[in-house]
C-alpha cells in the first residue's frame, strides 16, 4: 500500500463501491467509469453478501479498468466500505454508490481540485441525468433543494456546515487510519442511515480539513418508488436522533425543521377543520414556493407538480422518523442503534 500523501501531486485514487444485489446498476456505473477522460485510478468493488452478484458485469470491463473485486458476508454498507478501503492501493479513497453514474470529467475534476486546494476529505453534490425518469428527477430536486433540505447536501447555500455523503465522498488514507473509517456500530433501527454523517463528524473532530468540490458531481439515480423514498428519508430522520446523542452539539435547527413542519401542518389542518380554511394559507404558500422553485430549476411543469408530492414525502418522512426516534430514545428510553 502507498504511504500517506505528502503533497497533492502524489495523489493516487481508489474508487470504492459497495454492492448488494444490483448487477444492472453496477453495469451503468462501470460504463460511465470506462468513459473517464482520466483513467488513472483503481476501482474496488465489494459485494456485500449478494445473492445476485455482479461478477459477469465486472468481467466485461476488466481489460478497460483496473478492477479489484471482493465478495464478503453481508454486514451493511459502512463496514463494507471500510473493507474496500483496507484492500485498496491508493492513498486517497473515494466512496461511490452503485446507483451512481459518473460524468466523464469526474476523476480529472477531483485531481485538479485537490492539487489547487488540498483537503483531507471532500464531498461532491449529486444531480439528475437527462435520462432519469420524471420521478427520479423530482426526487433529485427534493433532496437538493434549499427549501426542503436547507442546502446541507452540497448546495452553495446551507444552514449547517458541510458533511460529505457516502454516495460521493473522498478521504485520505491518513483520515481513514485516524478515524477508523465508517463507524462499526450499526444504526439497526434506521437501516444504517447516518454512518456517513458520523464519519464526517469524526473527521472534523480529528482536526482534518473537509471541503466541497462543487464540480465533482455524480448522477444519482436514488430510489425508484415513492414508498422506497419515504422509507429512506424516514431512516434519515430516525438516525439523526441517535447521531445527535452520540455526538453532542451536532443537532442544528435545520435538522428540526421537517419535524416542526410536520407538527405545524397537522396543527394548521386541525384549525382549518374547526375554525377556517384560511388557516391552510401558510401550508399552501410553502407548496407554491416549492412548485415555482422546481419549475424554474427543472424547467418542467410535470416535475414541478411531482416535486410537490416528493417534497411532502421528504418533509413528513424525515419529520416522522425524527419524532419517533426522539420518542423511543428519550421518552421510552430505548436504544435506537
Amino acid at each position: 500500500m502507498l504511504n500517506n500523501i505528502s503533497e497533492p501531486d502524489s495523489i493516487k485514487i481508489s474508487l470504492i463501491v459497495p454492492v448488494f444485489n444490483r448487477p444492472q446498476e453496477i453495469f451503468e456505473l462501470l460504463e460511465s467509469l470506462a468513459n473517464q477522460t482520466d483513467k488513472d485510478f483503481e476501482l474496488v468493488i465489494v459485494e456485500d453478501g449478494s445473492s445476485e452478484t455482479c461478477e459477469n458485469e465486472i468481467e466485461k470491463f476488466k481489460e478497460i479498468l483496473d478492477i479489484k473485486y471482493f465478495y464478503k458476508p453481508n454486514t451493511g454498507p459502512g463496514i463494507t466500505r471500510n473493507y474496500g478501503f483496507e484492500r485498496c492501493s491508493g492513498n486517497y479513497g473515494i466512496f461511490l454508490d452503485s446507483d451512481c453514474i459518473i460524468p466523464p470529467q469526474y476523476i480529472s475534476t477531483v485531481k485538479n481540485a485537490l492539487r489547487i486546494h488540498y483537503v483531507d476529505a471532500f464531498g461532491g453534490p449529486d444531480k439528475a441525468d437527462k435520462s432519469f425518469s420524471l420521478l427520479q428527477k423530482s426526487i433529485d430536486y427534493t433532496m437538493t433543494s434549499f427549501i426542503t433540505t436547507g442546502g446541507i447536501r452540497g448546495a452553495s447555500q446551507k444552514m449547517d456546515k458541510f458533511y460529505p455523503r457516502s454516495f460521493n465522498m473522498g478521504i485520505s488514507r491518513k483520515v481513514f487510519e485516524t478515524t477508523g473509517g465508517f463507524p462499526a456500530a450499526r444504526f439497526a433501527n434506521s437501516k444504517a442511515a447516518g454512518e456517513d454523517i458520523e464519519l464526517s463528524i469524526n473527521i472534523y473532530k480529528a482536526g482534518f480539513k473537509i471541503g466541497l468540490i462543487k464540480d465533482a458531481y455524480v448522477f444519482h439515480k436514488r430510489r425508484t418508488s415513492l414508498k422506497q423514498f419515504f422509507k429512506q428519508v424516514y431512516n434519515f430522520g430516525f438516525a439523526r436522533v441517535t447521531l445527535s446523542k452520540r455526538n453532542k452539539g451536532t443537532l442544528k435547527m435545520v435538522h428540526l425543521l421537517p419535524s416542526l413542519f410536520t407538527i405545524g401542518s397537522i396543527f394548521l389542518i386541525m384549525l382549518a377543520i374547526f375554525i377556517s380554511r384560511l388557516c391552510l394559507l401558510p401550508l399552501a404558500l410553502v407548496l407554491v414556493l416549492i412548485f415555482i422553485d422546481a419549475l424554474i430549476r427543472k424547467k418542467s411543469i410535470l416535475i414541478g407538480a411531482l416535486a410537490l408530492v416528493t417534497s411532502l414525502i421528504q418533509l413528513y418522512g424525515y419529520g416522522i422518523g425524527f419524532i419517533i426516534g426522539w420518542w423511543r430514545l428519550y421518552i421510552l428510553n430505548k436504544n435506537n442503534s
